[in-house]
């Protein structure tokens, strides 16, 4: 594999750094943003903290990985983010925007654990980075320390869009009268005409209110996301994701988390998911939506510690 990083100090000549149990990493694992080309495409990620290995696959597609940013997890696992391929710093398909089905990305993610040389990690994929995430360890689960699917599903085909279109629907009546339901309503009807990455983009900056329980508890929150979020427009393959029929081999541990008002891949399905894995333990956080990390954060964190057997120093208050 043809390997190199983004960090001056990190350069050939540089020795080697060290986990938490005094094992050698390789300068690819060491903090700081890296890229390593995988089957020729730039693979960029960002390593961050102590502990065992957590990779983290942002969802989107074509959401590139600072959203997902968990520093109270930093303080007990190795946090290891992905910028998706096609994504952020990421090189792209030969095909982009084309080529980009949940297959596709992965075959890169198992591809990017072998180039990193990365021992025993636990995946944790948000939204479409969950599907990515189990359809990877359902490719090859030997090596894997747990996953933890996060506001994913076991399919999305049937009534998925149409249920979503509800949920926005009753967002938008309830919110009637504001800037912010305004916005996603048109938002929500811009996406099957989008073309371009600057339109992506601008439609999930506005749709980012009803991604959360409640948008008047995060003002500041979700001023930053909008200002910072930036997505590219990727295609699949145009497939329904479903997986129902393959999860009961799969023996890795998994949890499962979701917000009660998660208006896309909400509890119903957070625990059908559950019901389907043989090792599964499911977590509903009650005052989130979409994006619980932010909302709940501390009490997010604390799942995933207790799920990796990682609690470490007691949490800061947030």
């Amino acid at each position: 594999m043809n390997l190199k990083t983004t960090d001056a100090g990190l350069q050939a000549g540089c020795s080697a750094a060290q986990d938490t149990k005094g094992h050698v990493m390789p300068s690819v694992l060491a903090p700081g943003a890296h890229s390593i080309a995988v089957d020729g495409i730039d693979q960029h990620y960002h390593v961050s903290g102590a502990g065992p290995y957590c990779i983290v696959h942002a969802g989107g597609p074509g959401i590139e990985a600072s959203y997902l940013r968990l520093p109270l997890l930093e303080e007990n696992l190795t946090m290891v983010y992905l910028d998706p391929i096609g994504t952020g710093s990421s090189g792209h398909l030969a095909t982009h925007p084309h080529g980009y089905s949940v297959n596709r990305f992965s075959e890169q993610l198992l591809a990017f654990i072998d180039a990193a040389g990365i021992p025993d990690p636990y995946l944790l994929g948000h939204s479409h980075g969950a599907f990515v995430v189990l359809e990877a360890a359902l490719k090859r689960s030997g090596g894997l320390a747990g996953l933890i699917l996060y506001a994913g599903a076991a399919y999305t085909g049937g009534t998925f869009m149409t249920d979503a279109s509800a949920e926005i629907a009753a967002f938008v009546a309830r919110h009637a009268g504001t800037t912010e339901a305004e916005a996603v309503e048109r938002a929500w009807a811009s996406i099957p005409s989008i073309r371009t990455d600057a339109a992506y983009t601008a439609a999930m900056r506005d749709l980012l209110p009803a991604y959360v329980s409640d948008f008047r508890r995060w003002p500041d929150s979700l001023e930053t996301l909008q200002r910072r979020l930036r997505a590219t427009l990727l295609v699949g393959d145009g497939q329904a994701f479903d997986v129902r029929d393959r999860l009961a081999t799969l023996q890795v541990p998994a949890l499962v988390v979701t917000g009660t008002d998660d208006f896309i891949l909400g509890p119903r399905h957070a625990a059908l998911l559950a019901d389907l894995l043989p090792r599964a333990q499911l977590r509903i956080f009650e005052q989130s939506g979409h994006l619980a990390h932010i909302e709940q954060a501390r009490a997010f964190a604390e799942a995933v510690l207790r799920f990796t057997g990682s609690p470490g120093r007691a949490l800061p208050g947030v």
